[in-house]
């Protein structure tokens, strides 16, 4: 909190129990973006033990953490691309939830994987809407009547268009922040500047906090600017089991073996029960998962030399 101190304003860090308490509300549009990398499961459990309910949520691959908020009743409506269990099979909560309503019905928004990154930038941008040479040949359009055309004005082109995205809050995962929430990304990127850019309230997580002069000596990794951010939080192994690049890697192991916990309801209700209900906070649910798949997933050193930024 020295370098906020020191500026003479508030420090933004908060535990994930007070940032979702504050920026997460009952009926919120939400998303929680990240793709493959720097997926952060730890707010998607915080949110579940607070038992949110009526969320819409919005990602492009709803892979395990939305399957795990749908089945502990938290969302009542999906705007996706793309759904399943990265390189294993189904999403199995969602299915039940689509096919028979349980635990609860969920709506579906469906886009191409461009079709929502279109609706973020245009939230992002403040547009109206985004127009994209897409769809063309596909039922999307049929199965989502908010997938449109226009004529462009320049060169009588029909275009397809999707309408902006402005979601209530955007939760994004990095590798680290200063207190002012200037949060840098190294490795693969997802849609997580244009998500954040286009939400009202942005919740940045990382694995450490750094201070200012850590992230002004290397700037070009700053993904997401404090300027946006209204709340920082520190949350070691937050992105579990996704990986975080430099910190930890992909637990394949944990999405082989969701396949089997997600087809069987209870076995799914008794694993949110053992590592979500029952753990107060991330450490906890790391301390359940053990010391030897963390040595296991932990990185090894592999430094990157630095650049020259001098003129």
């Amino acid at each position: 909190m020295a370098d906020a101190a020191k500026h003479g304003h508030a420090s933004k860090v908060m535990t994930m129990r007070d940032a979702i308490a504050r920026f997460v509300h009952d009926g919120d549009c939400v998303v929680i973006e990240g793709f493959t990398h720097l997926i952060c499961f730890a707010a998607a459990h915080e949110i579940i033990r607070q038992r949110r309910r009526n969320l819409t949520l919005c990602r492009l691959t709803p892979d395990l953490i939305y399957d795990q908020m749908i089945a502990a009743g938290c969302a009542t409506k999906l705007v996706f691309s793309w759904a399943g269990n990265p390189g294993v099979g189904s999403l199995h909560a969602l299915r039940r939830a689509v096919e028979k309503g349980v635990p609860q019905p969920l709506a579906l928004e469906e886009y191409s994987h461009f079709g929502l990154v279109a609706r973020l930038s245009a939230g992002a941008a403040r547009l109206p809407f985004w127009t994209l040479r897409d769809y063309a040949g596909s039922d999307l359009p049929r199965a989502n009547p908010l997938i449109r055309q226009v004529t462009c004005p320049y060169t009588g082109e029909r275009l397809a268009t999707v309408p902006a995205l402005n979601p209530d809050v955007t939760i994004v995962h990095a590798q680290r922040a200063d207190e002012d929430g200037n949060a840098q990304i190294w490795g693969l990127y997802g849609v997580q500047k244009e998500a954040a850019f286009a939400a009202r309230h942005v919740v940045v997580v990382v694995e450490e906090i750094v201070g200012q002069d850590v992230v002004r000596a290397d700037p070009n990794r700053t993904l997401i600017p404090g300027i946006i951010v209204d709340a920082v939080v520190c949350e070691p192994w937050g992105a579990h089991p996704s990986y975080a690049q430099g910190y930890y890697d992909r637990d394949n192991d944990f999405y082989v073996a969701w396949e089997g916990i997600s087809r069987d309801e209870p076995a799914l209700a008794r694993w949110l029960d053992e590592f979500v209900y029952r753990v107060p906070d991330r450490a906890g649910y790391m301390e359940r998962l053990g010391r030897d798949r963390q040595e296991r997933l932990r990185a090894k050193p592999m430094v990157c030399p630095g650049v020259n930024y001098g003129f």
